[in-house]
């Protein structure tokens, strides 16, 4: 059959699923959706097209999915979404990330304060900030990413990708919004979870009272 409209990407689609379910293929898909570079790195909340002919746009009468991962009204950066880069990762420790040359982490950070690190490193990954933004101080980072006309936003208008401040015990960190889940809000970042201190890439790390800020829209 021939593929006709969109497809909104949810969390687990990959592209050669996709291309099955509509009788395409990756190529195919790929020619007709050019934020795609990588065809093992799509992200939840966008839309694919599956046909070239544009009068077919949503033929097949769907809107945004709405559920947990769906992202609502246009996005400032196509196909770049920091969280499902950092999801990537998840169970990685960040003493052994930040020497691979997957993400650029600076490698000097010590093992337990990774966070802004790590977070750097996807925003960077994403295309959202060069590297003379990125920063290993959450503080750093939080006024980089300010200075450059990153706003506060709401819970309710949070964006996956979106960087989420917290200050906890006197002490700062950041982690990324990934959406919802269940009507819960999903975050992910380095945190402090292994047994002796140092951080590991998982979910959660953001609670009480915590600030998100948002790319120029």
């Amino acid at each position: 059959m021939t593929a006709i409209g969109s497809h909104n990407i949810v969390w687990g689609d990959t592209l050669s699923q996709i291309a099955a379910r509509y009788g395409s293929s990756v190529s195919t898909l790929m020619s007709l959706n050019s934020q795609i570079r990588d065809p093992d790195l799509i992200y939840a909340g966008d839309t694919l097209r599956l046909s070239d002919d544009t009068n077919d746009a949503n033929a097949d009468g769907t809107g945004p999915v709405s559920g947990p991962e769906t992202v609502a009204g246009p996005r400032t950066v196509s196909g770049n979404n920091a969280a499902a880069i950092a999801e990537q990762f998840l169970g990685r420790n960040a003493g052994e990330l930040k020497h691979s040359d997957e993400l650029p982490m600076q490698s000097w950070v010590p093992n337990n304060v990774n966070c802004a690190n790590f977070v750097s490193a996807c925003l960077q990954k994403a295309g959202l900030i060069n590297a003379g933004q990125a920063s290993a101080s959450v503080d750093v980072l939080a006024g980089n990413l300010k200075g450059a006309g990153w706003q506060t936003v709401s819970l309710q208008n949070a964006r996956p990708g979106d960087v989420v401040l917290m200050q906890r015990d006197g002490q700062s960190h950041v982690v990324l919004f990934a959406g919802f889940e269940n009507g819960q809000p999903k975050f992910i970042g380095s945190n402090n979870v292994n047994a002796d201190g140092s951080q590991r890439v998982s979910w959660g790390g953001a609670s009480g009272r915590y600030e998100i800020i948002t790319p120029p829209r």
